[in-house]
């Protein structure tokens, strides 16, 4: 029930619009929202590390929340010698599509319109028109970009601004349980692993398996190895996918080149210790994603907002980028309730604290990968040493 008088417009689908979209549509907006991609978004990403935000959004969406992901009791931190160093830390591991499948269910179909590329906006007195390659146009109140690093949105507003690469990749890769050996995985189960060595750290979590599955024995490894490249003579070939299309900032699962991925497992087999390595053997279709930094001026424009990775790119080591994109929806609605949602005062008294969040977390990312990437030197094949945790 459209409970407010007012209508948002959401461009872009994926988690950060389905998280403004339902919280919007709890505090009683219509929302619509308008994904680029004709195809159902799936394993975008593969793990992530549960954050409050995430889960107040749930809360306040409505949506179960109980049963998010799969717990973590401790950390690991495996050395070349074979010893283990162990930290207590219990965290809640899931996985982008257990997040998306519960959010996109319970928002309405017939509100979710996929296959819609914008390609303008224009204002009209008090009210903004959305306007879609298709010829289509939509007027609402109120227009959000969420449409992630590629986002047309901030193309349109801040045209000069666009994520910059960070200077290494994150391959990845799932594994069901059953693939990996029982020693193997008795390492791996329920824990955060790490190895860190010379200008380089692997990690591994435990996530929801296929259909979201919790059960034991039914879900999968996670695993992210950074690994450094040089922009223009190794970053290219890298994000060419095996038919020879280059991609702008990741190769998807099934889709890298033959040579990038034996080239990857062959390092893995000189570099990494024996339970990463056996990982990395285990893993069907490893996938690979450009390390991105980007950070706007400005997230308000009069009736327009920018949020989620449209606006912030964190790096991956804050385990911050869904959780953000949960955090400026809350913030959002809260603001809209707050000023009786007039849309540009609520924008203007919700922006300032985002903007502050967003900064805080890129730079404290980028202090995080350039510690982790830049240890003892620059040479990414010599032999790995010890990193005291």
């Amino acid at each position: 029930m459209n409970l407010s008088g007012n209508r948002a417009i959401v461009i872009g689908g994926s988690l950060a619009g389905l998280f403004a979209g339902t919280l919007l549509r709890s505090i009683g907006w219509q929302v619509d929202i308008y994904e680029r991609s004709p195809h159902t978004l799936d394993s975008r990403g593969g793990g992530v590390v549960l954050q409050p935000d995430v889960v107040e959004a749930f809360q306040r969406a409505g949506i179960p929340h109980e049963a998010l992901g799969v717990p973590a009791h401790e950390r690991y931190y495996l050395q070349r010698d074979g010893s283990i160093q162990r930290m207590p830390m219990r965290q809640t591991l899931t996985s982008w599509n257990l997040l998306y499948g519960n959010l996109r269910r319970h928002f309405p179909d017939a509100h979710y319109h996929q296959g819609k590329v914008l390609t303008n906006f224009q204002l009209e007195g008090e009210q903004i028109v959305a306007i879609f390659a298709d010829g289509t146009r939509e007027i609402s109140d109120l227009l959000i970009g969420a449409d992630g690093a590629n986002s047309t949105m901030r193309q349109l507003l801040l045209p000069t601004y666009s994520p910059l690469y960070a200077g290494y990749v994150g391959y990845r890769g799932l594994v069901n349980e059953p693939d990996l050996d029982p020693e193997t995985a008795a390492i791996f189960t329920e824990r955060f692993v790490f190895y860190q060595f010379r200008n380089s750290h692997i990690l591994q979590y435990v996530i929801p398996g296929e259909n979201e599955s919790l059960v034991s024995g039914e879900r999968r490894f996670n695993w992210v190895w950074y690994v450094n490249y040089d922009e223009k003579t190794e970053l290219p070939s890298i994000l060419t996918d095996k038919h020879g299309k280059q991609r702008d900032y990741s190769i998807p699962p099934g889709m890298m080149a033959f040579a990038v991925e034996q080239e990857m497992r062959s390092y893995a087999n000189r570099v990494l210790v024996t339970p990463f390595q056996k990982l990395v053997a285990a893993t069907k279709e490893p996938f690979v994603q450009a390390i991105l930094d980007l950070g706007v001026p400005q997230m308000a424009f009069g009736r327009i907002a920018l949020l989620g990775d449209a606006a912030f790119i964190p790096r991956p080591h804050t385990a911050a980028s869904v959780s953000k994109g949960a955090a400026n929806a809350i913030a959002l609605a809260d603001a809209l309730v707050a000023q009786n949602h007039h849309v540009p005062s609520a924008l203007n008294a919700w922006e300032t604290d985002q903007l502050r969040l967003g900064m805080h977390l890129w730079k404290t990312g980028q202090d995080l990968g350039e510690r982790s990437q830049s240890m003892y030197g620059t040479d990414r094949f010599d032999e790995p040493i010890v990193q005291q945790a």
